[in-house]
C-alpha cells in the first residue's frame, strides 16, 4: 500500500502550482496576489543558470521576494541548473520549502536528496523528455515529488509533450509497487485544454505559467484549471 506523503497536507490534490516564470516580475507582488487571492497555495519558481538549461531566470532573490509576498505560500524551487548542491543553502535562506534538482545535473543526486532533507525541507527530483525514468529507479525511496518535464527545459510557452502522459502513469504503477509516498508533478505545456487528461493520468501537481499569466483574467482561469485537474483526478483509474 501507498504510504501517507505529508505534503499532501499542504493542499489538496490535484493543485495547480502556478509557475513565476510566466509572471512580471516588475510588479511580481501584485502578479503572486492575484494567484493566491484565487486559492493558490503552491507556488513554483524555476532557477536556470543558462548553461544546464539555455536560459537564464533568475536566482534566490526571486524566491526570497515571492516569501515576502506569500509567507504563507508553499514555495517549491525547481534547481534547472548544473551542480544544484551548491545553491541549497540560497534557497533554504531564501524561504523555499521543497527544492528538486535534476537528476542529469547531478552525479550524486542521491546525496543532495538527503542533504535538502537533512535541512528540514521537502526534496525532488525532476528529469527532462528524453530521460528515461530508469535513471531515477534508484532515487525515489528518497524523493518527495517527481518532476515530470513536459517540454525541453529554458523556456516557458512550449507545447506539451504527450508522451510525458506515459511517464506519469509508469509513476503511478511503481509508486504502488513499491509501496512508495512520492508526489507527482508535470511542468510545461500545461493549460485548460490538457489540465484534465493530465490529472487523469495520475499527475498531483500541474506546473502552469503562460496559461495563467498570459490570461487576462487569472481568477477564471485558475479557477478553471482546478476544475479540470479535479474532474481529472475522478476519472483516475
Amino acid at each position: 500500500m501507498t504510504q501517507f506523503n505529508p505534503l499532501s497536507k499542504i493542499c489538496s490534490l490535484p493543485t495547480i502550482a502556478p509557475s513565476l516564470l510566466a509572471a512580471d516580475f516588475t510588479k511580481l507582488g501584485q502578479e503572486i496576489s492575484e494567484c493566491t487571492d484565487s486559492g493558490v497555495d503552491w507556488l513554483h519558481c524555476d532557477i536556470m543558470d543558462g548553461h544546464f538549461v539555455p536560459n537564464i531566470s533568475f536566482g534566490p532573490m526571486i524566491v526570497q521576494a515571492a516569501r515576502s509576498a506569500a509567507p504563507e505560500a508553499f514555495l517549491d524551487v525547481h534547481l534547472m541548473i548544473s551542480e544544484p548542491g551548491r545553491y541549497i543553502s540560497d534557497c533554504i535562506k531564501a524561504g523555499a520549502n521543497l527544492i528538486s534538482f535534476h537528476a542529469e545535473a547531478d552525479a550524486h543526486a542521491h546525496r543532495t536528496l538527503n542533504a535538502i532533507k537533512e535541512e528540514g525541507l521537502y526534496a525532488g527530483i525532476a528529469i527532462n523528455p528524453g530521460t528515461p525514468l530508469t535513471q531515477i529507479e534508484e532515487l525515489l525511496p528518497e524523493t518527495d515529488l517527481v518532476c515530470v518535464m513536459s517540454v525541453n527545459p529554458g523556456f516557458g510557452g512550449q507545447r506539451f509533450i504527450p508522451s510525458s502522459l506515459q511517464k506519469i502513469k509508469r509513476l503511478v504503477t511503481w509508486r504502488e509497487q513499491m509501496g512508495l509516498n512520492f508526489l507527482i508533478q508535470i511542468d510545461g505545456g500545461v493549460g485548460t485544454a490538457n489540465a484534465e487528461e493530465i490529472s487523469q493520468a495520475g499527475c498531483d501537481i500541474l506546473v502552469a505559467g503562460s496559461s495563467i499569466f498570459g490570461s487576462d483574467n487569472r481568477k477564471e482561469r485558475i479557477q478553471k484549471l482546478f476544475q479540470k485537474a479535479i474532474i481529472g483526478s475522478s476519472n483516475f483509474a
